[in-house]
């Protein structure tokens, strides 16, 4: 997210331009909003904007407004009437001294809105306003900057409300425009997997590595919980290319994959017993294929671990056990 000094230079320059145009709605308007009077701040703005409906300082104001309202719905109004006052200035802004200072500033009320638009949906706790609020910063700008940083929300929002269906198309619609973001990744590897498309799915997990080990420390997060976060979705991304390296019947790749996820699925049981029950199929697969016997013991000590942890593989690691051992047990006796 941009700094709030943003949010306080286009205030200054938002009452500047308002008070040229109607300066005692103007004074009423700011005073409302320095005494956190919202609704009577909008009230003023809408009075103001019926008698001038592309005056820029009134739509802004009254944004700033719903933002202190913490009013979702009001944000999404504001910000995308604000939005369509600024790009109607910038192009119809003269080639002159003042023609570009009111340019400049449309642009800066424009690229806020969005801002606005994405920070609102971070802090929303409502699925719907959430979806609400990232499906409007969609429409209005498909390559604003501040998409990835709500895509993780967005993207948990529909599969919250009962539109997980659409949270895998809506990732690979994400990174259309924002590779980097990981947590469209996240949901891209995981909607690939379900659909069987392995290739797709060590794509997007593999991408997701590199984006968790170049990123850095966000400011706000504490060295411990940014640590925390890292490592879970690394265990995941490393998790969804072991599975669909093993799918592809690549085990080595899947052997080295899933080792790497095991430390950092602790704690996470359902992911760890899938995983363990792959690695020890990767591993038995390898170790008849080169005669391997550190390998066979690897297959059987992951395969044990699998099934002693209750989820849907448990059974079929239980069996798994039996054969590996009576092959480690048949290997020992021709020693």
């Amino acid at each position: 997210m941009k700094p709030y000094w943003g949010s306080i230079l286009l205030f200054a320059l938002g009452a500047v331009a308002l008070s040229a145009q109607a300066p005692d709605d103007a004074q009423a308007q700011a005073g409302f909003l320095s005494s956190k009077d919202y609704d009577k701040a909008i009230e003023v703005g809408e009075k103001g904007l019926a008698q001038d409906p592309d005056n820029l300082g009134f739509a802004y104001n009254n944004l700033k407004a719903a933002e202190g309202k913490k009013d979702a719905a009001a944000v999404k109004k504001w910000a995308t009437e604000s939005s369509r006052i600024a790009r109607k200035i910038v192009q119809g802004a003269k080639d002159d001294e003042d023609g570009k200072h009111q340019a400049d500033y449309a642009r800066q009320v424009d690229t806020y809105t969005e801002y606005s638009l994405s920070a609102t949906a971070m802090q929303s706790t409502t699925p719907a306003d959430i979806i609400s609020l990232f499906t409007a910063l969609e429409q209005q700008n498909p390559k604003s900057q501040y998409l990835a940083q709500s895509a993780g929300v967005y993207l948990h929002a529909l599969q919250q409300s009962g539109q997980a269906a659409q949270a895998g198309p809506a990732a690979e619609r994400i990174l259309g425009e924002s590779p980097d973001s990981d947590d469209a990744l996240l949901v891209a590897a995981d909607y690939n997997l379900n659909q069987k498309r392995n290739a797709k799915t060590i794509e997007h997990a593999t991408r997701l590595i590199d984006v968790l080990n170049a990123k850095q420390k966000p400011e706000a997060v504490s060295a411990e919980d940014w640590n925390k976060q890292k490592n879970t979705k690394l265990g995941l991304a490393y998790w969804y290319a072991g599975l669909a390296y093993s799918a592809e019947n690549k085990f080595s790749e899947a052997d080295k994959t899933l080792r790497k996820a095991l430390p950092l699925l602790e704690g996470n049981t359902q992911f760890l017993g899938i995983a363990l029950f792959n690695l020890g199929l990767a591993d038995y697969k390898l170790a008849k294929a080169n005669g391997n016997k550190a390998l066979l013991q690897d297959a059987l000590k992951f395969s044990q671990q699998s099934a002693a942890i209750k989820g849907p593989l448990q059974t079929q690691a239980a069996a798994n056990v039996k054969v590996i051992r009576a092959e480690v047990g048949t290997g020992s006796r021709r020693k």
